[in-house]
């Protein structure tokens, strides 16, 4: 008894133009060809023990055993240097920070020894004295120019405002208004 193929439809055999066709009915064999060639040659699978068991080629698997023990060392690596390395960029900005402040103190105390230094010099002192407290040497007779543009440009025969009044004054003339509307 021989097997047949079945088609990848899961349907009889496939029937191929110059094939031989074997049809076994009861006990008696026929065979019929349609060409003169001989049959090709096929290969029968498990003859007599019933349909044929296919069996699965192993899959590879994703991650095999020492990568994901190689992942899990690098992860624990990388979790244990975070911290140390969040210290370390931390300290170094803190560096940074306090030697732009010791520049810039450096600096300050330049500039106040340089300040020191001027106010050393009799001669600056001197012109400190003059322009700031408006001192003059014995026998200089001092002058006094006071930039006042609209003081300059009104009119010299107007006569001047009159002085306001005291503060006390006017609270009596207020209250003097106040008395003088009142119905009472």
């Amino acid at each position: 008894m021989t097997t047949q193929r079945r088609a990848p439809s899961g349907q009889g055999p496939a029937r191929r133009p110059g094939s031989s066709r074997v049809r076994t009915t009861g006990s008696t064999r026929v065979q019929t060809r349609t060409r003169a060639r001989p049959a090709p040659t096929r290969r029968t699978v498990n003859v007599g023990t019933g349909p044929a068991k296919r069996t699965a080629a192993p899959r590879p698997r994703a991650l095999t055993g020492r990568a994901t023990v190689l992942i899990v060392v690098f992860v624990a690596l990388a979790l244990a240097y975070t911290y140390p390395l969040r210290v370390y960029l931390a300290q170094e900005s803190q560096i940074a920070q306090l030697e732009a402040a010791r520049t810039a103190k450096t600096k300050a105390i330049a500039d106040k020894q340089q300040e020191l230094q001027k106010w050393q010099d009799p001669e600056y002192l001197r012109a400190q004295a003059r322009e700031k407290l408006f001192y003059v040497r014995p026998g200089e007779t001092p002058l006094l120019v006071l930039n006042n543009p609209a003081a300059a440009a009104a009119d010299p025969n107007k006569p001047a405002a009159a002085a306001p009044d005291r503060w006390y004054d006017t609270l009596w003339n207020s209250v003097r208004a106040a008395d003088a509307e009142s119905p009472n």
